[in-house]
């Protein structure tokens, strides 16, 4: 099962991640909109910036816009074991 998101909505009902009980993306329409260089910066240094790699993953595979994971999600460098 995917990990989604789940924002608060008592503090922001219009959170544009919302969801509603069976899953599905209510405000779909404000993601499909955006061209792919509006969702990349949205993303990252927008309403999405503070989800974890996975949650990003799942939200643009709901999306169908998997192509832009490699954009979106920043590679974690893990230091060398000594």
């Amino acid at each position: 099962m995917s990990r989604y998101f789940e924002p608060d909505l008592g503090a922001n009902p219009e959170n544009p991640f919302a969801r509603d009980i069976d899953g599905k993306l209510i405000r779909r329409s404000y993601w499909m909109d955006m061209i792919d260089q509006s969702l990349v910066l949205a993303m990252t240094q927008g309403v999405g910036a503070n989800l974890d790699n996975d949650q990003k993953r799942a939200h643009l595979a709901d999306l169908k816009r998997e192509d832009l994971i490699d954009q979106i999600c920043v590679q974690e460098v893990l230091p060398p074991q000594r």
